[in-house]
């Protein structure tokens, strides 16, 4: 039997290395590692870098409908660390572009300056075993990219004492936040 490797980076190529630095570094409250010779190494946690920019000026913008990779995910421990950092990245002009109660987690997309996602998550489950028994089910096999819901309006529920097992739900999300548009647009767009 082999062993099962662990998530060390995503390295991402860019032609504008410093935007890109200072927006990571905002929505991640990360901090530069090393910077130079086109390249630069972030980390906000005990791995030396999570997140590598490749400068490259010579690139044509990303063309969101092509193929490659989508998103990549971060999870907090708690909705209201995920809500708290909704709050201050919105304080510092940078906003979700959807908000998406999948039943498995709740998520938070960001893009990025050259159009990538970032998705800032919590599990709504304890255990994998329990998110898979959850994705196993109807509701998940009936709407498995879920609602789009108001951060803002989720903030109050928790403030008010709504338990978070009843606003981490797609039926929270639909009663609440009914005119919002379909998710999977704005994932594709």
């Amino acid at each position: 039997m082999t062993a099962t490797p662990k998530f060390a980076h995503v390295v991402l190529q860019t032609s504008r290395l410093e935007e890109m630095r200072d927006w990571y570094c905002t929505v991640l409250e990360a901090h530069v590692v090393f910077e130079g010779h086109g390249l630069c190494f972030i980390t906000f946690d005990e791995e030396h870098h999570r997140v590598a920019l490749l400068g490259a000026p010579e690139l044509a913008p990303r063309n969101p409908g092509a193929a490659g990779m989508h998103h990549t995910a971060y999870t907090f421990d708690t909705l209201e660390d995920l809500l708290d950092r909704h709050d201050v990245l919105k304080e510092k002009g940078i906003e979700p572009k959807v908000p998406i109660q999948h039943g498995v987690t709740t998520s938070l997309y960001y893009q990025d300056p050259d159009g990538n996602f970032v998705e800032l998550q919590i599990d709504n489950f304890a255990t994998p075993e329990e998110a898979t028994a959850y994705m196993n089910g109807p509701e998940y096999a009936g709407n498995p990219i879920g609602v789009a819901f108001d951060p803002a309006i989720m903030r109050q529920a928790l403030r008010q004492g709504t338990p978070i097992e009843q606003i981490t739900t797609h039926t929270w999300a639909q009663e609440t936040s009914p005119d919002l548009p379909d998710p999977m647009i704005a994932l594709t767009n």
